[in-house]
């Protein structure tokens, strides 16, 4: 009969409307509170959902808006566009401000990791106090990686998904280079011809130089003895 479907015929894929999928993807990102990767938004649109498509036209449809569409750590969220952020600057809640000490060990720790404890203290030419590391873990921003395959097998410690989502970046390889810093002001004066940045690695996987962490995280063995304080660094 006309309008039934032949025994043996291929069954028609749907298809669903592109426009209907942009707007459940858009509605899902701003209801999250954190941001979503492409593998959790596939699981909430609609079967067959070009998710890669959708992300790219809501990123271009957002671009000159009050709110863009950004990538962070590997996940998609809405955040106010850049140029914007000084308009809300009064209604930021001001949060507890790092220390000089623990800004520099989270520095070195960003672009040197994995790095320990006792290496850390030596780019900074000082020691480095035991608080200062515990405030960096408890932000969220570093993590114990593993241990070092070197007498007294120190922790080696580096930065966590939070960390890269709290300062708007994708990947670690996006940390500034030698020359965004120059000409951000970080570094000034002469620069010595050797002088390099290096190239931080942010990855799960233990290196070869590192072992396993193991169940005596809450008294690693380089956490010796420190009369330096917070005080004293800053």
């Amino acid at each position: 009969m006309e309008g039934e479907a032949h025994e043996g015929s291929p069954e028609v894929s749907h298809v669903p409307d592109h426009g209907e999928a942009m707007r459940i993807a858009e509605a899902l990102l701003f209801a999250s509170a954190a941001p979503l990767s492409t593998e959790e938004l596939g699981g909430r649109l609609p079967e067959g959902a070009d998710v890669e498509k959708i992300l790219l036209d809501l990123t271009e449809l957002y671009a000159p808006r009050g709110v863009n569409l950004v990538r962070v750590a590997g996940k998609w969220a809405f955040r106010t566009a850049s140029d914007l952020s000084f308009v809300l600057a009064r209604d930021v809640v001001e949060q507890r401000r790092l220390s000089r000490a623990a800004m520099e060990t989270l520095a070195i720790i960003a672009y040197h990791q994995p790095v320990t404890r006792a290496e850390i203290e030596e780019i900074r030419g000082v020691a480095t106090s035991k608080g200062t590391l515990d405030t960096l873990l408890e932000t969220g921003w570093i993590r114990l990686r593993g241990r070092r395959k070197a007498p007294g097998r120190p922790v080696t410690y580096g930065t966590t998904p939070a960390f890269l989502e709290h300062f708007g970046l994708d990947v670690i390889e996006d940390l500034p280079g030698l020359e965004e810093l120059k000409g951000a002001g970080f570094l000034e004066g002469r620069v010595p011809s050797d002088f390099s940045v290096p190239t931080p690695s942010d990855a799960e996987t233990l290196r070869e130089d590192e072992d396993p962490l193991e169940d005596d995280l809450l008294h690693p063995l380089d956490m010796h003895q420190t009369e330096a304080t917070e005080a004293t660094e800053e």
